[in-house]
């Protein structure tokens, strides 16, 4: 298995449609990861450059982190989510790879704040916190350590709202 030295992040392109597809029916149970990222792809929340697949040395995807436009309230931040590596590839350092690219990609196209929905003890090695102490929440009953959120710029701290998914999402 390759080493964090030998993961290769960028943005999606076209070509890696299928193969994106394939990394979340593979990583997970059921289609529902997979048909979130088509239907993203296909709605105004879509933020070109922030689909980001980390591969092996042959360009090969392995992995993919995927950003799009939510609000926190009315002050727009980005979802993370899905993120998702071939089994194969999980603990391998290539969900992190694909994750900090997303969040530098982010953080260089000018984006302030960044929301996840995700396991509580994962998602703080990147830099995220509890939402709630920042007055953040969420319209359905989550616990509250799995909603966390991020400002990609200290000099911006993280406003307080209610998190306003994408319509894909559902909630």
């Amino acid at each position: 298995m390759p080493s964090c030295n030998d993961w290769f992040t960028r943005a999606e392109t076209g070509a890696d449609i299928p193969a994106i597809r394939d990394i979340h029916l593979a990583a997970f149970e059921t289609p529902l990861e997979a048909d979130l990222v088509d239907a993203l792809r296909a709605d105004p929340a879509w933020i070109d450059g922030l689909s980001i697949v980390v591969t092996d040395t042959h360009d090969r995807p392995l992995g993919h982190a995927l950003l799009t436009r939510c609000h926190l309230d009315d002050t727009p931040a980005l979802c993370l989510a899905p993120v998702a590596v071939r089994p194969e590839y999980q603990r391998s350092g290539a969900g992190s790879a694909a994750i900090r690219a997303a969040l530098a990609a982010a953080e260089e196209s000018g984006e302030r704040y960044v929301v996840v929905l995700g396991h509580p003890a994962y998602y703080p090695r990147f830099g995220f916190t509890r939402a709630s102490t920042h007055g953040i929440g969420v319209t359905i009953d989550v616990p509250d350590e799995a909603l966390m959120a991020l400002p990609l710029d200290e000099t911006h701290p993280l406003p307080p709202g209610t998190v306003r998914y994408a319509a894909p999402f559902g909630i």
